[in-house]
C-alpha cells in the first residue's frame, strides 16, 4: 500500500471548513489564504479521486468520503492537541495562573465562554478576573497585578516590554429608538451626533471608538450621559433619551427582538479591534498562547460579523 499523504493540517482544514461554514471563514480561522486552503482540499480530492464536499452548498455538505475524514479528524485532532499540551507541561511545568484585566465593559459576553473552554484544556491553571473595570489594564501587567489584559489598541511605545496579540475586529453600530429621526438614515455621519445625547459607559474618551475615530476628528462634541450597564443604556435609547454606539455582538439579542434600531456609522461602518496584552515573559508560557488561540477560535465561531486580526 502506498504511503498516505494525509497530514494533521489536512484534518484541521476539513474540521475548520465544517465548523466555520465556508471556505472564506475557514481560511481566516486557520490564518491561511483561501487559495492555500482550496489547494489542500484539491490535493486530497485528487489523491482519493472523489469530491469531499459539495462546492455550491453553504454551509458545505460533505460527501461520504469527506464525512469519513471528518470522523478521523474528530478522533485524532483532540489527541494531538492533548499530547502537545502534555509535552508543554513536561517541559515548563503544569501549574500557572492567568489573571485577566479588561477595559471593555462588553467583553464579558465572549470572555466567560472562552474561559470555560480554556479550563477544559488547562484545568491546573488558576484563572481569575481582576476585579473592577480598569481604564489602563496594561499598567496592571507592569505592576504584576494581572497576567493578561484585553485592550482596544496596542501601545506602540510599550512593545519592548509588552506583547500585543491580535484577537478580532468587529463593527460598532449606532443604536436609536424606532421613532427616532435618525432611524430613517442609511448611515450616520459625525454631524448627525451633534445635537444628540450620546449615552456611553463612564470611560475616558480615548477608549471610545466613536469619539476617537469619528467625533473628535470632526470636532463634534455631543451632550453626554453615562451608565455602567448595557441594559440600562439600551433602555435609555429605546425611550428616546439619547443614542448609543456598541458592538453588534453585544446587542444582537436586543436587535433580533426589535428592541432598538441599529445604523452604520459612516458609509463604510465603524470598526473596533481587540487585542490581548501580556508581558514578553508571560507570552512564552504555553498556556498563555493557547488561551489567545482559544479566545480567537471560540469568538470567531460564536459571534456574528467579526473578523480575526
Amino acid at each position: 500500500m502506498s504511503l498516505s499523504i494525509l497530514e494533521v493540517r489536512h484534518l484541521r482544514t476539513l474540521a475548520a471548513l465544517r465548523d466555520a461554514g465556508s471556505l472564506v471563514r475557514a481560511a481566516q480561522l486557520l490564518n491561511l489564504t483561501q487559495s492555500a486552503l482550496s489547494h489542500q482540499v484539491k490535493l486530497l480530492e485528487d489523491r482519493y479521486g472523489t469530491p469531499l464536499f459539495e462546492r455550491k452548498s453553504v454551509p458545505p455538505q460533505f460527501t461520504a468520503a469527506g464525512m469519513r475524514l471528518l470522523a478521523l479528524a474528530d478522533t485524532l485532532l483532540p489527541q494531538v492537541e492533548e499530547a502537545e499540551r502534555d509535552v508543554a507541561r513536561l517541559v515548563q511545568g503544569r501549574a500557572g495562573q492567568l489573571r485577566i484585566a479588561v477595559e471593555c465593559h462588553t467583553c464579558f459576553d465572549w470572555l466567560m465562554p472562552a474561559m470555560d473552554a480554556f479550563r477544559q484544556r488547562w484545568p491546573e491553571v488558576e484563572m481569575d478576573i481582576v476585579s473592577g473595570f480598569h481604564p489602563d489594564p496594561v499598567a496592571l501587567l507592569h505592576q504584576n497585578r494581572a497576567d493578561l489584559a484585553i485592550v482596544s489598541e496596542p501601545d506602540e511605545d510599550d512593545t519592548a516590554a509588552i506583547a500585543f496579540h491580535p484577537l478580532f475586529s468587529f463593527e460598532i453600530r449606532a443604536l436609536v429608538a424606532h421613532a427616532h429621526p435618525l432611524a430613517t438614515r442609511p448611515w450616520l455621519s459625525a454631524q448627525d451626533f451633534a445635537d444628540q445625547t450620546l449615552i456611553t459607559y463612564p470611560v475616558p474618551d480615548e477608549m471610545l471608538d466613536v469619539v476617537r475615530q469619528v467625533l473628535a476628528p470632526a470636532g463634534v462634541q455631543p451632550l453626554r450621559r453615562t451608565t455602567e450597564l448595557t441594559v440600562a443604556m439600551l433602555q435609555l435609547v429605546a425611550s428616546s433619551r439619547g443614542v448609543a454606539t456598541l458592538p453588534v455582538w453585544a446587542v444582537q439579542g436586543y436587535l433580533d427582538r426589535g428592541y432598538v434600531k441599529d445604523r452604520s456609522i459612516g458609509p463604510k461602518g465603524l470598526t473596533g479591534r481587540l487585542f490581548a496584552a501580556t508581558t514578553r515573559a508571560a507570552a512564552a508560557r504555553p498556556y498563555m498562547s493557547d488561551f489567545v488561540s482559544v479566545v480567537r477560535e471560540t469568538c470567531f465561531l460564536s459571534l456574528k460579523d467579526i473578523a480575526l486580526l
